[in-house]
């Protein structure tokens, strides 16, 4: 995988994936070969064109020959735990370029978190030489800010007339967006929905001033129009980062919300197999009012 063999990254993912054994000593090897890539994160509501836009911009950086890898965190099936929109359609067109590598990944049962498992997948993309990585994620809700955070920029794509803006605010999603796209630009409700966004940046930088305004750039997915706007507008915040120090300040305070979240839900599984497997007893005191439910929590985080 390290000399870049696409099978071996693909079976590297796999095992990531469903939580392999060798996973830990996997992610030891390829750790140190990590950090140099620009990650990008891409949310917003289902639906917006997130797809088609990735793939623009996909075309751009493969048109300078920088090697793009995409994890795409996808709603869960229920059943399979799999990524239910696994064939990524729009991208289709890049599947068969060597310099692009996608994986569509399922967003719950990972330990970590809703990030971990897309986290070390995007981790092995860059060990086996990937230039860009991007994020991308279906929906506006705390996974979602939790995906896109482990990226150095944050993309939130929106369409005029649905009120995604307000959903986006709700969600908080607009607090770690560093780039807005308004996609659908040829929407006749396109520049006011792109007025109001900047109107509630506006009071947010009046609130809490930043160096960084975030841009909102206009673009139509269908015609690639606006791509190579956004394109630029993520290295323009790339380099900003670079110069103000902010990018190892952003990235430290990534890492260390991934460690501790791995470290809890490692933490909360081990209690919910102790309480399934022999805790009976515990549970049995509780529903007989002889022990407290706090009580009873206590002593399984201590036994833990």
């Amino acid at each position: 995988m390290l000399c870049g063999d696409r099978r071996a990254l693909a079976r590297v993912i796999s095992k990531i994936e469903r939580e392999d054994p060798e996973t830990p000593g996997i992610v030891e090897k390829i750790y140190p070969k990590t950090g140099g890539a620009l990650t990008v994160g891409f949310t917003g509501p289902p639906g917006v064109g997130k797809s088609s836009i990735i793939a623009g911009l996909i075309a751009l950086y493969r048109g300078e020959d920088r090697r793009v890898g995409v994890v795409s965190v996808d709603p869960s099936s229920p059943f399979s735990r799999g990524a239910i929109l696994g064939d990524r359609i729009r991208l289709s067109d890049h599947f068969l370029d060597p310099g692009v590598f996608i994986r569509s990944m399922g967003s719950r049962g990972h330990l970590g978190g809703l990030a971990g498992g897309s986290r070390l997948a995007a981790m092995a993309m860059e060990a086996a030489g990937m230039d860009v990585v991007i994020y991308e994620t279906v929906g506006v809700g705390q996974g979602e800010v939790e995906v896109a955070s482990a990226a150095d920029t944050v993309v939130l794509a929106l369409q005029p007339g649905a009120g995604d803006a307000v959903q986006a605010l709700k969600a908080g999603v607009m607090e770690i967006a560093d780039v807005f796209c308004m996609n659908k630009a040829d929407h006749p409700r396109a520049k006011g929905a792109a007025s109001e966004v900047r109107s509630i940046l506006e009071i947010g930088q009046e609130l809490d001033p930043d160096p960084w305004f975030p841009p909102i750039v206009m673009t139509r997915g269908d015609t690639g129009e606006g791509v190579a706007e956004l394109k630029e507008a993520i290295q323009k915040h790339r380099s900003y980062l670079e110069e103000s120090g902010k990018l190892e300040e952003r990235r430290r305070a990534a890492l260390k919300k991934f460690v501790v979240e791995w470290a809890t839900d490692r933490l909360e599984r081990e209690m919910r197999g102790r309480l399934e497997r022999e805790d009976t007893e515990t549970m049995d005191k509780v529903y007989e009012r002889q022990l407290d439910p706090i009580a009873a929590s206590e002593r399984i985080f201590r036994e833990v």
